[in-house]
């Protein structure tokens, strides 16, 4: 029998969050952010999905390649561009859409043999201080990508640093504007947070990352009020069963002492599935339909809940880690962390199947 432990995708929640970011951005193309393996996911599980999208946004090449080898005729954009000539070569003959955010990658279109071209995302530093051409910069290396013979369509993009929280997108937006000024060329500014709250950001495409996955976007807003669906949900079982005396502890390091009487249950989950080991004391997880908290420290193979006074509870009961029922955003908050990092850190040994 194998060890009870899985991920099931729900293929119709993802189209659900794509129609729901279609819905509150109707009059923009989406690129559907699948990098990272599609944030855990699985990258051709998610693409199959999500096959309703416009684009498709990732940022390794070999996911790119993988995309088109599988038949995906959307545009699909390097989200930091190319790293080497080899690959602006071979991103040509794939026709990928390539961001440019520095002199360094204009300088090696230059190694394209003649006739090839890439659409190029010209990125703007516009406040996120990361990637892209400081506004003063913009006006003159647009004008040279639309002149330059390696250059299909030309479209502007920027990245927004607090589109979820209090300071918003404006600020960055007058940046923007400025430094786009007298461009004419397609934009594509918004993440999810911006699709959802900001619909002065929307432009002409969009890039929905983490919503497409059932996560909010928004610290205080839970995924459910934004009619989310969890798409990844991990399961796993109560495999045994212990009963603490007063001053019992539990697991490496002792940081659980039980005050009482207390029966925990052992879950057949740990790091090396990609369950936080951070994860502290009364960290969310639904054990026979109930919410109970962890115990203890995450082990590599086990973690530890409180299921005192749950007599139902019983080697075999089902646990849901996060997902359908308990949703990720709870865990990754009570766990000091983001969704995203708790989906992307799934790891192989996982088994993963779909529904619906």
């Amino acid at each position: 029998m194998p060890r009870p432990i899985s991920a099931t995708i729900d293929r119709a929640a993802f189209a659900h969050n794509l129609g729901v970011a279609r819905r509150h951005a109707p009059h923009a193309k989406v690129f559907a952010v699948v990098k990272a393996n599609a944030y855990g996911h699985g990258l051709l599980r998610a693409a199959a999905a999500l096959h309703g999208a416009d684009g498709f946004a990732v940022v390794e090449f070999d996911a790119a390649v993988r995309l088109r080898a599988a038949g995906y005729a959307q545009r699909i954009v390097l989200l930091e561009g190319f790293f080497d000539r080899a690959e602006a070569m071979e991103g040509a003959a794939r026709r990928l859409a390539t961001v440019i955010h520095s002199p360094a990658q204009i300088a090696q279109l230059g190694a394209l043999q003649s006739g090839a071209r890439l659409d190029v995302l010209l990125k703007v530093n516009s406040g996120m201080n990361r990637l892209g051409f400081a506004p003063e910069a913009v006006h003159a290396t647009a004008l040279a990508l639309q002149e330059h013979p390696a250059v299909g369509k030309l479209t502007l993009m920027t990245h927004f640093a607090d589109a979820d929280g209090a300071r918003g997108v404006d600020w960055q937006l007058e940046t923007f504007e400025r430094a786009a000024a007298g461009i004419t060329a397609p934009r594509t500014l918004a993440n999810s947070a911006a699709v959802l709250r900001h619909p002065q950001a929307h432009a002409d495409w969009v890039r929905p990352g983490i919503m497409l996955y059932g996560s909010s976007p928004f610290a205080e807003v839970s995924a459910a009020a934004l009619d989310l669906k969890p798409v990844m949900t991990l399961r796993s079982e109560i495999i045994s069963t212990c009963e603490l005396k007063p001053g019992d502890t539990v697991g490496y390091g002792g940081l659980f002492r039980a005050e009482r009487s207390t029966r925990i249950g052992i879950v057949a989950c740990g790091y090396a599935d990609g369950y936080p080991r951070h994860a502290p004391n009364g960290t969310p997880v639904l054990v026979g339909g109930k919410i109970a908290g962890t115990v203890g420290r995450v082990s590599m193979d086990m973690l530890c809940v409180d299921i005192t006074d749950r007599p139902e509870v019983a080697v075999g009961t089902p646990v849901v880690l996060w997902g359908e029922g308990n949703p990720v955003d709870d865990v990754a908050t009570a766990a000091g962390t983001v969704s995203y990092e708790l989906l992307c850190a799934l790891t192989a040994r996982v088994p993963v199947s779909e529904t619906n």
